[in-house]
């Protein structure tokens, strides 16, 4: 089989390219799956997108600390980040566990596996009140509007479920379903 070059112009993943969809592209953030500090991240290309990629990974990136890359890839050889990853996906379904027990009946949409969830709103309750609320009581969730992409935002608040305690996110999510259930009766 031969193999089908690609020029500069013909290695961008648009519409009138048909390679970009057949081959898949890989990235990750360790930051975000796995430690805070690590500002490191990874890119798996097809080999006929990898040097323009990497032209645009140099021209748009300071200088990644070799102390971190050096964490992250011996962390990568010796499956401390296959570990901790399963530690981290453990946690967030035992915390989805904990919202669908404790917002019930309310419904909501999630994965298993999220850190956050969606609530959508009945028609008569506006988001920006619950957030507004929510914040009087010390507890913060966002409404749809930062994370829309379209101009039809959803009528929905995201509640995030990390970086409190399971304690602290029991009672959180307590106080949300009171407040809610408190507006919706009002109509």
């Amino acid at each position: 089989m031969r193999q089908r070059k690609f020029d500069d112009q013909q290695a961008t993943c648009t519409g009138k390219n048909p390679e970009c969809h057949r081959q898949p592209f890989t990235s990750s953030y360790y930051a975000k799956n796995i430690a805070t500090g690590l500002r490191v991240g990874a890119v798996v290309s097809p080999a006929p997108f990898r040097q323009s990629l990497e032209r645009a990974i140099r021209a748009t990136t300071w200088n990644t600390p070799s102390v971190m890359t050096s964490i992250v890839c011996g962390w990568l050889q010796d499956g401390t980040v296959k570990r901790l990853e399963g530690l981290k996906r453990r946690e967030a379904r035992r915390r989805q566990a904990v919202a669908r027990e404790l917002l019930s009946p309310l419904k909501f949409i999630s994965h298993p596996g999220a850190w956050f969830l969606w609530l959508p709103l009945p028609d008569e309750i506006r988001a920006e009140n619950i957030v507004r609320k929510l914040a009087e009581e010390g507890i913060s969730v966002s409404t749809a509007e930062p994370f829309c992409t379209t101009q039809n935002v959803p009528h929905a608040i995201r509640l995030a479920l990390g970086s409190v305690s399971t304690e602290k996110l029991r009672l959180a999510l307590i106080k949300i379903r009171e407040i809610i259930e408190y507006e919706r009766d009002l109509y």
